[in-house]
């Protein structure tokens, strides 16, 4: 088996030498080396498969205990070593190997020659690197060893526009692999992108939802359902981030949420409507984070709760690390006079800390020198002398 393995590898590199696809020559390349290199255990009837995984897959003793149930009827080293042998064609590490045999031990029993190999071939076709064959096959190696993987990762590619953007999702929900396109995936791709959401609205949804794509449509409609009922219509810009607040909320739980911002924030009902339909992700934030910004910006700062309502973004800034000090700087350049003019609080914020910088620190360094070191001193969560105000 293993000189026919070797054979074979021959015969592709033969024809990959002369086609376009160089890194797969590489790669088999390498897994005839590793091959060869390969310990090579004597087919026998008393071949032990939980020794063979502790000492040629690199399993823990309970691991391989656990791991041999699932590949009991493997009587021969043979399959197993051409698979470790692809494995290490494939650039994985001795730990990375042991993980994907770990987590699926039938993994040993795939075809390298009529599943694996070609597989690693359609892949490079579509544009997958080797490095990201590899990352595939210790993300999903269940998945891999099945032909259907590639055509599951060609809509993905086109629906997400990059390897790239396919690998982060698929690192944070590898079922995307495992269900239906036709039944499922593509029904619920169809449905968000009649809700206005584009391919980045996409993605960003499956890396916060991961199992957004993958569960039953019947479950996304009710998602949109709740995150109309907020006040937020498919369509608009804020539609993808009501969704994702809504995702892991029931209408009774939105309810509670929406009384305790109203009594937080001291909001009408109309006043809670249009901060949510603003700013979605309100309903997403802890209560006790709430709580606090409300009462720095009510009672400190003085901000009028219909200002906040209508400026909802002011509440998705850290209290500690952009509210707070910003608004330090603000009260001691009015206290030294170094604001010709009063400045709308909420641009203030908003800016980026360069543009913060530019405008508030650095035209008072001969004015105020000990500015910059304490405006930093307070992103760092302290409260500088200068900024005790009385």
């Amino acid at each position: 088996m293993l000189r026919l393995r070797k054979s074979i590898l021959s015969h592709l590199l033969s024809f990959s030498a002369t086609s376009p696809v160089s890194p797969l020559h590489r790669l088999l390349s390498a897994a005839a080396a590793a091959a060869a290199a390969a310990p090579v255990v004597s087919p026998s009837h008393s071949f032990a498969v939980e020794k063979y995984l502790v000492d040629s897959c690199g399993l823990t003793r309970a691991q391989a205990v656990k791991a041999s149930t699932k590949i009991s009827h493997i009587k021969s080293p043979s399959k197993p070593n051409a698979v470790l042998a692809f494995l290490a064609g494939l650039g994985l590490s001795s730990a990375d190997v042991a993980a994907v045999v770990a987590r699926d031990p039938k993994f040993l029993c795939a075809g390298v020659e009529r599943t694996l190999d070609p597989v690693v071939l359609e892949l490079n076709a579509l544009g997958v690197s080797c490095s990201e064959v590899a990352r595939l096959v210790t993300l999903a190696p269940e998945k891999f060893r099945s032909r259907c993987v590639v055509s599951k990762v060609q809509y993905y590619l086109a629906l997400f526009g990059s390897s790239e953007k396919f690998f982060q999702v698929l690192n944070h929900s590898s079922n995307l692999l495992s269900s239906s396109l036709e039944k499922v995936v593509k029904p619920n791709v169809a449905f968000l992108k009649e809700c206005g959401l584009g391919a980045c609205d996409i993605v960003a949804l499956s890396l916060s939802t991961r199992w957004i794509l993958a569960t039953k449509p019947e479950d996304v409609w009710a998602m949109a359902a709740r995150a109309e009922a907020v006040g937020v219509p498919r369509g608009s810009g804020m539609f993808r981030q009501a969704m994702q607040a809504v995702a892991f909320l029931s209408e009774k739980k939105i309810a509670v949420k929406l009384e305790c911002l109203k009594k937080m924030l001291r909001w009408s009902d109309a006043e809670v409507g249009i901060a949510v339909c603003k700013a979605p992700m309100l309903l997403a934030r802890a209560n006790d984070t709430m709580q606090s910004k409300s009462e720095f910006l009510i009672s400190e700062v003085g901000l009028e709760p219909a200002y906040i309502a209508h400026r909802p973004a002011l509440l998705s800034y850290s209290l500690e690390c952009r509210i707070r000090p910003r608004y330090y700087v603000l009260k001691l350049l009015k206290e030294k006079g170094l604001l010709h003019q009063d400045r709308d609080y909420y641009n203030t914020v908003m800016i980026s800390e360069k543009l913060f910088m530019e405008r508030f620190i650095c035209p008072h360094k001969e004015a105020a020198p000990h500015l910059a070191e304490d405006y930093a001193a307070a992103c760092r969560g302290e409260v500088p002398t200068r900024f005790r105000f009385t």
